[in-house]
């Protein structure tokens, strides 16, 4: 999620919508926000039957988010292509972090449950989002490091692809910063170390023809309300590519820090050159 430890040395861009923006910012918003919150409102229902029949299980419930991320971006007229194998394996995703559009293109192709920081629950709206779709909580907390390492086993041992961003913050889009290794730990206890994959996405944003190439960046202390205008009001829309690498075997890394470099690398380097190739 968006955090203020990562700041460009250039101010974001201005938003200038004018009237055309401003109807495209109508007329997709509203279809968009019905899709979400009716979605939304469709997956509560379906969760009142899901949890008491399967508790962590969600055998329905994912389907729902992934129809929902995947029509949101041809409402939003953003194209959305991907390359790469989806992991069959049971373990996590690792992913670069641009905007909170990631959240809709990770979830578009791959049923998946991300983690987020614990004060993230009580945001109004993202918030709902985030609880109803089963987004794990984390708290930078020493204290409560075993407790979230056990939600962590419980999570991936029901089957859940759990997905973080191990940069800690989102970015502008035109780099990948270094990987935080804290939450590469959970997977070198011994019940998960043996069984667990972790694969890593590299995520790509190409703006729209005329736009600086750091168009759908949102870092730093960036509003979300704005953000969210100027990228509805945008009159020609650019498009995401999610590059899926071949999944890390936990139990060939001796440890964290060497597990969280291999996958750094494979995110930045795949990232590099999907941009020198556009």
């Amino acid at each position: 999620m968006n955090n203020v430890s990562w700041q460009s040395e250039d101010a974001p861009d201005p938003i200038e919508l004018g009237v055309l923006g401003w109807i495209l910012v109508i007329l997709r918003g509203l279809p968009l926000a019905i899709l979400v919150f009716g979605g939304l409102i469709v997956l509560l229902a379906v969760r009142l039957v899901e949890r008491p029949l399967y508790g962590l299980h969600r055998p329905v419930t994912p389907y729902i988010s992934q129809f929902v991320c995947r029509n949101a971006f041809r409402i939003l007229g953003i194209g959305f292509k991907t390359s790469g194998a989806l992991m069959q394996h049971p373990g996590a995703v690792v992913a670069n972090h641009t905007s909170w559009l990631d959240i809709f293109a990770l979830n578009a192709r791959k049923r998946v449950y991300f983690v987020s920081k614990a004060e993230v629950a009580n945001w109004p709206g993202i918030g709902w989002l985030a609880r109803a779709t089963g987004t794990v909580f984390i708290e930078r907390n020493p204290k409560k490091a075993r407790e979230q390492t056990q939600i962590f086993e419980d999570r991936l041992k029901a089957g859940h692809k759990l997905l973080f961003f191990p940069e800690g913050t989102s970015t502008d889009g035109l780099r990948v910063l270094p990987f935080k290794t804290t939450l590469f730990a959970a997977f070198f206890t011994e019940e998960l170390r043996q069984s667990i994959y972790v694969q890593p996405v590299s995520v790509i944003y190409h703006a729209p023809k005329g736009q600086p190439d750091r168009f759908y960046g949102w870092w730093g202390d960036m509003d979300f309300g704005p953000h969210l205008l100027k990228t509805l009001g945008a009159r020609r829309q650019g498009s995401v590519e999610l590059i899926y690498h071949a999944p890390a075997r936990v139990s060939d890394f001796e440890n964290r820090k060497l597990l969280a470099a291999h996958c750094e690398e494979a995110v930045r380097h795949a990232h590099s050159w999907a941009r020198l190739e556009k």
